[in-house]
């Protein structure tokens, strides 16, 4: 998306919604690398994971579904793949939840989550987000529903009980990999 589309939509379109959603993470892993006290560096894992969790469940919730149902069948290969990257983001941050500072693979669980995390927004923004602004949807009515499903999911992860020193990343409830991943959501 370049700089004057960007200003061009609304701050709740899903695509601006959604790249908004990437430089916060992006800038929340910076702040991780130059964070010298451990406390903060806790905290802001934990915020990171938080942020992924939810970010995922609203692609997989909404963006994917209706994306699956108006995207044509050479591009249905870029929604497999999302899903699966989602599902290893996912496994990364089970692996991080609980885990202290000291805990001896912590460091390269976030290394290796913010690569992954890397790959999976410059090939969305590069491949899957042009497909999806020629596709028709309604990526405003979208982003508006994003938008509400992602202030419950938030307020979700905040009211789940935060231990101190170690990384807090509470999962939200899914269905299986394989079943997400076939829903397709027709626009009301």
């Amino acid at each position: 998306m370049g700089l004057i589309e960007a200003f061009l939509k609304s701050d709740h379109h899903a695509i601006k919604l959604l790249m908004r959603d990437h430089r916060e993470v992006d800038a929340l892993f910076l702040e991780y690398e130059k964070a010298d006290n451990v406390t903060h560096k806790m905290s802001l894992v934990s915020r990171i994971c938080q942020s992924l969790t939810v970010h995922a469940d609203i692609e997989e919730r909404i963006l994917y579904p209706a994306a699956r149902a108006v995207l044509g069948q050479n591009d249905q290969d870029l929604l497999d793949e999302a899903y699966v990257e989602h599902a290893t983001l996912k496994g990364l941050i089970i692996r991080l939840d609980g885990l202290r500072h000291s805990d001896p693979l912590f460091k390269g669980y976030v290394s290796v989550l913010k690569e992954y995390v890397q790959h999976h927004v410059k090939e969305e923004e590069r491949d899957f987000f042009p497909k999806l602004e020629k596709a028709g949807l309604n990526l405003e009515q979208l982003g508006l529903r994003m938008m509400d499903l992602k202030e419950r999911s938030m307020a979700l992860l905040k009211s789940e009980p935060q231990q101190t020193g170690v990384v807090n990343a509470p999962a939200l409830p899914a269905l299986p990999l394989e079943e997400r991943s076939q829903q397709v959501m027709r626009e009301s």
